[in-house]
């Protein structure tokens, strides 16, 4: 009873701190202790008196003193708003709405002659230029990529679809962090279902801090425990420009430079914005062998255990030589030779991200080459298999996706288990396990593994091939997009 009755004051405390009148006492009250946090006065006239409050960090000062100091102190004019050189001016009625100014980078003006609240937003402009994108490299096409900057990326994305109907709706999600978030669609092409459910579950959302769009996609997904990413996060606008153009919704994240593009498919993860510049032929036998090299790298070390181990039988005899020859000295099981070669790739790849870029390569190379040899000549690790793992590696590095080619790491250790165990059947099951549970996938509450379960026929002429532009006059029917015409019709 202590307790509750405890809880309800704090309640109405809360809620009497959120409805007090706004003054400049309650707001030296609340921003105590804040050392960024200024009050100034200026006087216009004898009678006539000017309170700025501001915080210094959030703010452009340099602006401040341009558009609303030096203006202000030449000021004759009776009404505030006239005084100040800014386009934008926002009256403040409650103590609520002049904290959330304050704190998202607006000047609070307060005209004691008139009892007048203004916000005038001045918001610094810190933030790194527009650079090239690092995690999604293309050697033709566009070089820009997303910064931190929400605006920025937003304008961006309106450059390249200058159209009325491209709607971005803003929200703010975290407790603490009050992340901006924006909500873009095609109005009229995209599908309203999957605007509801992404609106939906951004309204069910309920955490106090967020600060990249991974954490925002983490509350979007339905199945969190898989290892495939549900939503593609990218940086660049031309891949978000192109995915709203064929119906589907792009989540903008304010302090990251990562959108969030959905309803996606597990093959969504293997195309390449230099699929749609290079010539199709080009770009469909690059994109089979992003297929094939996936296949390779989860593949090629389980079968190399599951024959050493349960099939030697089924080797030839001239390769079963150099096997024995190349495995008589080793100490390990080939599971176990293989595991910790995987390991220890894993641990390069990590160290090689961690570092500066120049020094990366350095160690990748040494960590590669100088350590795999001195792995065979000492003995821990065959020829065979040091060669079987730097194929498989590289393989894995033709994946487009970052998230994807994580997962390809974890499903190569699974697979690796389950061959150890059963041998070639062990990697048949997994295969099958991996398929089963990527058609249960769901990316707001559309098949994951759509066009190929459901099935949907004409889809794949941007599937496993990129076809020809001219042929591809349809937009993907498993997005189920309102206008599935991609072309104007003539009378």
């Amino acid at each position: 009873m202590f307790w509750k009755k405890k809880r309800i004051e704090s309640k109405l405390a809360a809620q009497s701190i959120a409805e007090s009148e706004l003054s400049i006492e309650a707001l030296k009250k609340s921003l105590v202790q804040m050392d960024d946090a200024e009050f100034v006065e200026i006087d216009v006239s004898d009678i006539r008196k000017i309170h700025l409050v501001y915080i210094r960090t959030l703010i452009d000062q340099e602006k401040l003193n341009e558009s609303i100091i030096k203006p202000l102190t030449n000021c004759s004019k009776p009404d505030l708003q006239d005084c100040i050189v800014n386009s934008s001016i926002i009256p403040i009625p409650i103590f609520i709405e002049a904290k959330k100014q304050l704190f998202s980078g607006s000047i609070l003006l307060f005209d004691s002659s008139q009892n007048l609240w203004l916000a005038v937003p001045l918001q610094n402009p810190i933030g790194r230029a527009i650079e090239t994108s690092e995690t999604e490299t293309i050697l033709f096409g566009a070089k820009d990529s997303f910064s931190e900057q929400i605006e920025q990326n937003i304008t961006l994305i309106r450059r390249r679809l200058p159209i009325h109907e491209l709607k971005a709706e803003k929200f703010t999600v975290g407790s603490m962090s009050e992340t901006s978030v924006v909500l873009m669609y095609i109005e009229g092409l995209t599908n309203p279902d999957f605007v509801s459910t992404v609106k939906e579950k951004i309204s069910e959302i309920n955490f106090d801090l967020f600060f990249d769009s991974s954490q925002i996609a983490a509350f979007m997904e339905e199945n969190q425990n898989s290892i495939f990413p549900q939503l593609q996060q990218t940086d660049r606008p031309d891949v978000v420009a192109y995915s709203l153009g064929l119906g589907k919704i792009t989540l903008l994240v304010d302090n990251t430079p990562f959108a969030l593009v959905a309803p996606i498919t597990f093959f969504h993860l293997f195309q390449s914005p230099e699929d749609y510049i290079n010539r199709w032929a080009v770009s469909s036998f690059l994109r089979i062998l992003r297929y094939i090299s996936f296949i390779l790298s989860i593949t090629l070390i389980p079968f190399y255990v599951a024959l050493t181990t349960h099939h030697y039988q089924m080797i030839p005899i001239q390769t079963l030589l150099v096997l024995v020859d190349s495995r008589s000295k080793l100490p390990f099981t080939p599971f176990w030779e293989a595991f910790i070669m995987l390991i220890f790739i894993e641990i390069i790849k990590e160290a090689s991200l961690r570092m500066p870029t120049k020094t990366g390569q350095t160690l990748g190379v040494i960590g590669g080459i100088v350590i795999g040899q001195a792995a065979v000549e000492a003995g821990f690790a065959s020829n065979v298999l040091i060669v079987m793992v730097g194929i498989s590696t590289i393989a894995s590095f033709l994946i487009p996706n970052y998230l994807m080619t994580k997962a390809n790491s974890f499903i190569q250790l699974m697979l690796l288990v389950f061959s150890s165990l059963f041998g070639i059947i062990g990697i048949a099951l997994g295969i099958i396990a991996i398929l089963a549970h990527l058609n249960s996938l769901s990316s707001i509450k559309q098949p994951y593994f759509s066009p190929v379960s459901p099935f949907f026929g004409k889809d794949w002429i941007d599937l496993f091939i990129r076809g020809p532009l001219d042929k591809m006059l349809e937009r993907p029917k498993h997005l189920k997009p309102l206008k599935l015409k991609r072309y104007k019709t003539r009378r």
